[in-house]
């Protein structure tokens, strides 16, 4: 305790020499150069941490943390805010660490305002190009170090339990990462830190039970995990995190699937993580129909290696839950009632208490089946309380996803600009260099020839030049011809998407809005693995849906408005994907005509499924319910 109390009262100490040298300093030249001592320690901080917060401590009492400047100081409180949040501390300089944030927004937001900032400003930040290795760009690290800045300021609002803010401050990190950094100089430290925030908003999302948020955002800490591991079994735990999202949303074949790669991915078999993979795994293989007395086999070895008290309850919840799901009620009670009266861990009580009300009820043992409903009920209402937040979570996480596939579909645009000047600028100089020698040759031939010649050579060059501008008059006539044509065809698309209600068509796939969007299936032929951003001139607009609606409801008696009471569950949008499946389109369709992610439409799919209760083929299903309702 008192080796604890003593290393605050250092950084304690660091924390006014470096707010009292800024103050002074404000008024000064600013930036001279970044600190050796403090560069060594942010060196140290990546690889061994707690190492690097006891070299801070030893600063903090040296005469060099008085003598900081305005950069050195705000770069000082940035580097004790990571220190002590790697370190298990809480964030204990956080008004200093709010002025190092708004000091670093002030110095990138002065280079992004003026492009020709960057050379002048950065020439006295020339130390700066030491700090990390594999960036060649010197302001590039002031970008990083704001980005860094963002994160850990999100890190002292989610310990105030401020979610919303929180989520604002990871999603303006990876935002100056982004804009800033090409994809491929995201690579070491920074590849590193990306995986880091993705992980930060993926395990905030999964805490909100935002489980398709927290996906992507997993995803994508998996892709710059693998580029630079976050620790030694760090891709192993992403690919768990993603297991537990799809148990979460009840999709056990891609919950195994993700378990099992980390079982894989894991370094080593003897620690807590590996067995709770294991155990994962032995519960999803008996949901799977693998049978119980191997899962029950894993459970009892993986139960004997436990080290503590929690982690035997914790396997305790899954025998207990298997026990329970075969009727034996004995053995599914033992486990069970443990759990539920003394884990610390909220989600396996809950669990548990579910298990168990639906046992209880079974045996008719209403008093202690209505102890645990009164525990859920109490559980829900906290869930309640929590929508608000859930909700501006989303909103957040939507923007931001919006704004990444602009920034992107823009940079893709401009490559493929700079792509087409590239191939089409050497090809017009090689055709005027061309051009030119034959007309020198063609000119030199011409003065050889005699007077007679000549005059045969130009007036056969008058008949040739009256022919090329007959051909170009035939030309200029076709295309002319073709536009009008093109014109008809657009103003008689037009027209038919304009008929009125009453105009049925003979049938379903005969009405213009159906061969409007088969022809765009037909020409864009969509495909899963492509960004929908690019499909985004397909994308069908709400006019375009509306009309479907209508279509399917003229040919297959109010079709919408029946199954809509028939599953109260189905929303407006869960009625536009039904009428565009009973196309027979596949999820790749749409993804491209609705602008929607594959994944996000394959779980729609999944989803359409589950509320129609059904394994078979959706647009299988949507025909059957469709033609009966056309006999009704």
């Amino acid at each position: 305790m008192k080796g604890r109390l003593f290393a605050i009262g250092l950084l304690l100490l660091a924390f006014a020499a470096c707010t009292s040298r800024t103050k002074v300093a404000e008024h000064g030249r600013g930036i001279e150069r970044l600190s050796p001592s403090l560069s060594a320690i942010d060196s140290l901080m990546w690889r061994q941490p707690d190492s690097a917060f006891a070299v801070l401590q030893q600063f903090a009492a040296s005469p060099m943390a008085d003598s900081l400047d305005v950069f050195n100081g705000h770069y000082c409180q940035l580097l004790i805010s990571e220190l002590l949040y790697k370190n298990d501390w809480g964030q204990s300089n956080r008004p200093a660490l709010q002025q190092a944030v708004a000091y670093f927004d002030s110095l990138t937001l002065t280079l992004n305002d003026n492009p020709h900032a960057p050379r002048r400003h950065c020439g006295r930040l020339v130390s700066l190009s030491n700090h990390d290795p594999q960036s060649p760009n010197l302001c590039g690290n002031l970008f990083f170090l704001d980005a860094r800045a963002h994160y850990i300021n999100g890190v002292g609002y989610y310990e105030q339990n401020d979610m919303a803010s929180a989520c604002t401050e990871y999603i303006k990190a990876l935002e100056t990462m982004e804009s800033h950094f090409d994809k491929k100089k995201l690579i070491g430290h920074k590849a590193r830190f990306m995986a880091l925030t993705y992980n930060r908003l993926g395990d905030m999302f999964s805490e909100q039970f935002m489980m398709e948020s927290a996906i992507t955002c997993y995803e994508n800490a998996l892709v710059y995990c693998r580029i630079e591991p976050t620790s030694p079994q760090g891709v192993s735990n992403i690919l768990s995190r993603i297991g537990l999202q799809y148990e979460m949303l009840g999709d056990k074949e891609k919950m195994g699937d993700y378990y099992g790669q980390a079982i894989k991915e894991m370094p080593v078999s003897n620690n807590l993580s590996y067995r709770d993979l294991v155990t994962s795994k032995a519960l999803v293989d008996y949901q799977l129909g693998l049978g119980i007395e191997h899962s029950l086999d894993v459970l009892r070895q993986v139960l004997a290696d436990a080290d503590d008290e929690g982690e035997k309850l914790t396997r305790f919840l899954t025998m207990g839950a298997i026990f329970a799901e075969e009727g034996i009620y004995d053995s599914a009670i033992f486990y069970l009632e443990p759990v539920f009266f003394y884990a610390e861990d909220q989600l396996s009580q809950i669990q548990a208490a579910e298990h168990l009300m639906a046992i209880f009820d079974s045996l008719g043992e209403n008093e202690k089946a209505d102890q645990c409903m009164r525990f859920l009920a109490q559980r829900k209402k906290i869930e309640g309380q929590s929508k608000a937040s859930v909700s501006q979570l989303e909103n957040l996480f939507k923007a931001y996803t919006d704004r990444k596939q602009q920034r992107e579909a823009e940079e893709a645009r401009k490559k493929s600009i700079r792509k087409t000047v590239e191939t089409i600028v050497p090809i017009t100089v090689m055709v005027a260099i061309l051009i030119f020698v034959v007309l020198k040759v063609r000119s030199k031939k011409q003065l050889k020839q005699q007077q007679a010649e000549a005059d045969r050579i130009l007036e056969e060059t008058g008949n040739l030049h009256k022919i090329q501008q007959s051909a170009l008059s035939n030309r200029l006539k076709q295309s002319n011809e073709e536009l009008r044509e093109l014109k008809d065809q657009i103003r008689q698309q037009t027209d038919n998407m304009n008929l009125k209600p009453e105009a049925k068509a003979l049938s379903f796939s005969d009405e213009p809005i159906c061969r409007l969007i088969m022809e765009r299936v037909n020409e864009g032929q969509f495909k899963a693995q492509i960004d929908c951003i690019i499909y985004k001139d397909y994308a069908l607009d709400k006019d375009q849906l509306s009309a479907l609606r209508k279509a399917v409801d003229r040919h297959f008696n109010q079709f919408t408005i029946r199954i809509s009471k028939a599953y109260p569950e189905l929303t407006r949008l869960d009625l536009d994907y039904c009428c565009l499946y009973l196309l027979g389109l596949s999820d790749a369709d749409l993804s491209a005509l609705m602008q929607r992610a594959y994944n996000t439409v394959n779980e729609r799919n999944s989803k359409l499924r589950r509320i129609f209760g059904t394994e078979n083929a959706i647009s299988i299903t949507l025909q059957a319910i469709a033609n009966e309702s056309v006999s009704i």
